[in-house]
C-alpha cells in the first residue's frame, strides 16, 4: 500500500507494538500489589481457557491488559463486585462475519453485539469490494477505527466471486496484496473459487501466496468439496472453513486440519448438526461464526453468546465453549493478545450472571467498561456516510422479464430452506402455447426469477425459474443484495410487477422491495452500495420485518426471503444459480440453454 493510502491508519488495537518498558513495568508492579491498578473484578469467578477449569478469582487491569488473576486483593483505582456465582470471561470472537450482511454500519453493529460481551469480529468486506472495490473496504475500516470492540477485516479473494460474475470492479493479485500489508487486515479472506484452485489457476494462487509469504492465515469456502479434490484444496494451504452443513463434511476437514467454523446465521443455520460432535469432542479446533446475520436475530437472540449457549445447553462445559469461542479464533487469526482472562492479554472481558442462563452483564473493552446489561454505555459518534447511488440500469421495459422456453420440463432452481445450497431440478412449468413463454402457473409452485446487472448499466439480463418463494398468483421480490456481485435479483410471477420491482430498487439506491399489482407494497432502503443502511438497528429491524411480512402475504414461508434470494446469483455455490448472463450450472461451469 503507498504512503498516501497508509499513513494515517492506525495498527491493530492491542497489538501490542506500543508496548514500552515504562508501561510493563508498571504492569508488573500492579500484579506484585506494589501499585494500584486502574479497574479490578473481584468477588466472582473466571473461566480459564487453557485448563478449561471456572475458579474463584480476583481480575485486576492496568492501561488496558490484564495484569493479574488470583485470589489477592489488588488495590485499584476503580472496582467491580461479583457475587459468588457471576462469571468473568473473555470477550467473545465472531470468526467469520460480512458486516455488510447485517444490514447496519459498523457504529450500529457494536451497539447489538457489544453488550453481548462480542469485542472482536473477523471480517470480510467481500460484499462492499464487489461494489465499489478497495475504496469501499477503506471506508469500513475508517469508520470501525474508534468502536469499543475491535474489528479486524481479511482481504477479499475473490472480487469477482468466478470468472462468471460482473461486479462493480475487481481485485486483482496486486490490489489483495496491498490489502495484505494493512495493519487491520489479518489475512485472506475465503477462497470461495475453489475451482479455481483445484485446476491451479495463476491469479487464484498468486492470491494465496501473498497471504503465506506474510505468514498469514487463508481462509477456505468450500461447500461439498471432498475426496481428493479437498486435500488438494488443503494443500494450497488453506487452514479453515465455514461451509460445513453435515457433520461428516466438517470431520472430514477437521482431520485435514482445516478449523471448522460453525455457522449458525441466518441464512445458513448449521450448528445443530455439529452439535453431536462438539458434546464428544470430535471437532479438534472450532470456533463459531455467524457468516450472513440480520438484526431482527441478532436483537431478539444474541450474537456468538447465544450460539455458546445453544453449545452448553448440548452438554459442553462452559469453559471448554468458551475457549472455542475465544482463544481458538484468536490464535488462528494471530491475536495472540486476546481470547483468554490471563496475565498480559488485552483486558476483553465480560460477566456472566451463572453458567446456565450465560445473560452478559458487564462488558468490559481495552480495559474500559462499555455496557452493563444489556445496555451500550460507549461514547461513539454516528457514522456519516455519502451515499450514492450505485444502482444504475439500462432502460427495461417488460420484455426484460419475459423468458421463451424450448421444453416445458425445464430446469429450476430449487430453494432448500435455511440453506444456501440448492437443487437442481427439472419440472413441468407453465408455457403459453401461443408464443411459447413461460406463464406462471401456482400449481406448479415455480416463479420466475432475473439478475440484472447494475453496476455499469449494461443491460445484461439473466433469466431462470425457480421453486420455494410460494407464489400465489401475483407479486414480486426485489434486492440489490446478491451475493457476491450484488447486481439486482428479482423473482415474481409476471413482467409487471418485476418491472415496478427495479424500478423501485433504483428509486431507493438499493435495498429490498415487494411489490403487487404494479405498486411498491413494502421497502427496505439500504443506500449505502445498495448493501447497508444509514439507520439505526430497530428502525432497520422494523423495516425488514414489514418486507418480510409484506413477501409472506403474497404465500412466501420462508424464514429469511431475502436472505434466501440473495444468495441465488452466487455462481460458486451448488447446484443451480442465476446471474446476468444467464441460468449458471455450478457444477458443469456453464450457462443453461433454456
Amino acid at each position: 500500500m503507498s504512503p498516501t493510502e497508509s499513513d494515517h491508519l492506525r495498527p491493530a488495537s492491542g497489538s501490542g507494538s506500543d508496548i514500552d518498558v515504562a508501561t510493563l513495568r508498571r504492569r508488573i508492579r500492579v500484579a506484585l500489589g506494589q501499585e494500584p491498578g486502574d479497574l479490578v473484578v473481584h468477588g466472582g469467578r473466571v473461566a480459564n481457557v487453557f485448563t478449561e477449569r471456572i475458579e474463584a478469582a480476583n481480575v485486576v487491569i492496568a492501561d488496558g491488559w490484564i495484569a493479574g488473576v488470583g485470589p489477592f486483593d489488588w488495590p485499584a483505582r476503580e472496582s467491580i463486585s461479583l457475587s459468588p456465582d457471576e462469571l468473568v470471561l473473555p470477550g467473545l470472537i465472531d470468526a467469520h462475519m460480512h458486516v455488510e450482511s447485517t444490514l447496519l454500519l459498523p457504529e450500529q453493529l457494536a451497539r447489538l453485539i457489544v453488550p453481548r460481551g462480542t469485542t472482536t469480529v473477523i471480517a470480510d468486506p467481500h460484499e462492499i469490494a464487489n461494489v465499489t472495490g478497495k475504496a469501499g473496504v477503506q471506508m469500513l475500516i475508517d469508520v470501525s477505527a474508534e468502536l469499543p470492540f475491535d474489528l479486524f477485516f481479511m482481504a477479499p479473494s475473490c472480487v469477482p466471486a468466478s470468472p462468471w460474475e460482473s461486479p462493480g470492479t475487481t481485485l486483482g493479485p496486486r490490489d489483495v496484496a496491498e490489502l495484505l500489508c494493512h495493519p487491520r487486515v489479518l489475512g485472506l479472506a475465503e477462497m470461495m473459487n475453489f475451482p479455481g484452485v483445484l485446476s491451479a489457476e495463476d491469479e487464484v494462487l498468486e492470491k494465496i501466496a501473498a497471504a503465506h509469504r506474510r505468514g498469514q492465515p487463508v481462509d477456505g469456502h468450500a461447500p461439498g468439496v471432498a475426496g481428493q479434490a479437498l486435500i488438494a484444496y488443503a494443500a494450497a494451504g488453506i487452514r479453515s472453513d465455514h461451509e460445513s452443513t453435515t457433520l461428516e463434511e466438517g470431520l472430514a476437514k477437521a482431520a485435514l486440519g482445516m478449523l471448522v467454523q460453525v455457522r449458525e446465521g441466518s441464512s445458513a443455520r448449521n450448528l445443530d448438526a455439529f452439535l453431536p460432535a462438539l458434546v464428544e469432542d470430535r471437532l479438534g479446533d472450532w470456533c463459531l461464526a455467524t457468516d450472513d446475520v440480520h438484526v431482527p436475530d441478532l436483537m431478539d437472540h444474541g450474537h456468538i453468546d447465544a450460539l455458546v449457549r445453544r453449545v452448553v445447553a448440548a452438554g459442553v462445559s462452559l469453559a471448554r465453549a468458551v475457549r472455542h469461542a475465544s482463544l481458538v479464533p484468536a490464535r488462528h487469526y494471530g491475536l495472540r493478545e486476546r481470547g483468554a482472562v490471563a496475565p498480559s492479554y488485552r483486558a476483553d472481558l465480560f460477566t456472566v450472571s451463572d453458567e446456565r442462563s450465560f445473560e452478559p452483564g458487564t462488558v468490559i473493552k481495552d480495559g474500559v467498561v462499555v455496557a452493563r446489561e444489556g445496555h451500550y454505555e460507549a461514547r461513539t459518534a454516528p457514522s456519516s456516510i455519502p451515499a450514492a447511488n450505485s444502482v444504475r440500469l439500462a432502460p427495461l421495459s417488460e420484455r426484460a422479464f419475459e423468458l421463451s422456453l424450448s421444453d416445458p420440463n425445464a430446469p429450476v432452481i430449487t430453494v432448500i430452506p435455511d440453506e444456501i445450497l440448492t437443487r437442481s431440478d427439472r419440472r413441468k412449468v407453465g408455457v403459453d402455447g401461443t408464443s411459447g413463454r413461460w406463464v406462471f402457473d401456482p400449481q406448479h409452485e415455480v416463479s420466475l426469477i432475473a439478475c440484472l446487472e447494475r453496476h455499469k448499466a449494461t443491460g445484461r439480463v439473466g433469466l431462470g425459474l425457480v421453486r420455494g418463494f410460494g407464489f400465489r398468483r401475483h407479486g414480486a421480490l426485489g434486492s440489490s443484495v446478491a451475493h457476491d456481485a450484488h447486481n439486482l435479483v428479482i423473482t415474481g410471477t409476471n413482467a409487471r410487477d418485476m418491472l415496478a420491482c427495479a424500478r423501485a430498487l433504483e428509486e431507493v439506491r438499493g435495498g429490498f422491495v415487494v411489490v403487487a399489482d404494479g405498486s411498491v407494497v413494502a421497502a427496505l432502503p439500504l443506500p449505502v452500495a445498495g448493501l447497508m443502511s444509514t439507520e439505526d438497528a430497530p428502525t432497520v429491524r422494523h423495516r425488514l420485518k414489514e418486507v418480510n411480512r409484506a413477501a409472506g402475504s403474497l404465500g412466501c414461508a420462508l424464514s429469511s426471503p431475502f436472505g434466501t434470494l440473495s444468495f441465488l446469483c452466487l455462481s460458486v455455490i451448488p447446484e443451480l444459480r442465476i446471474i446476468d448472463r444467464g441460468l449458471f450450472d455450478v457444477g458443469a461451469q456453464r450457462i443453461i440453454d433454456l
